[in-house]
């Protein structure tokens, strides 16, 4: 007994995309999902099926580079049914805002999600500014003089 499905659309779809000349040799983009999580952007990508060896994930000045290769788990010998599940190169870059420390990015992946986290840098977390009390004394007075100078009235 033989279970098929057969959708018109997504055959056409197909077949539009392997005529395209070179677009079945484009690199393809993963999903992705970012959020902040406190002081941290939390950034996911499917890549379901690739191994962590075949991830490499690059940053230079303020953009992160991912690229993943997805090998198809065919052997040479088996009888291809049907083909949908993309492989080869994956790519996506990412563009972090000064706001963020590039050299800080961490990944990790689990059950086919590449997590990269990438901290708030320092210098634009919200900080607390201190007010100075007013001086005592002789630097009181000087100092109120140094205020009035150039004061005309």
């Amino acid at each position: 007994m033989t279970l098929m499905r057969f959708d018109p659309f997504r055959e056409l779809d197909r077949f539009a995309g392997q005529a395209g000349a070179g677009a079945a040799r484009a690199p393809r983009a993963m999903p992705m999902e970012a959020f902040r999580r406190g002081d941290a952007f939390t950034v996911e990508l499917d890549i379901p099926g690739v191994d962590p060896a075949d991830v490499d994930i690059t940053v230079e000045r303020n953009v992160v580079m991912i690229r993943a290769t997805r090998r198809p788990r065919r052997e040479a010998d088996d009888e291809l049914i049907v083909d949908e599940r993309p492989t080869g190169e994956l790519t996506r870059q990412l563009f972090l805002g000064d706001n963020l420390d590039a050299s800080k990015v961490e990944a990790t992946i689990d059950s086919g999600v590449l997590t990269l986290t990438i901290p708030v840098a320092e210098t634009s977390k919200p900080r607390r500014i201190e007010i100075a009390a007013p001086s005592t004394g002789a630097e009181a007075s000087q100092s109120g003089r140094r205020e009035k100078v150039g004061v005309t009235s």
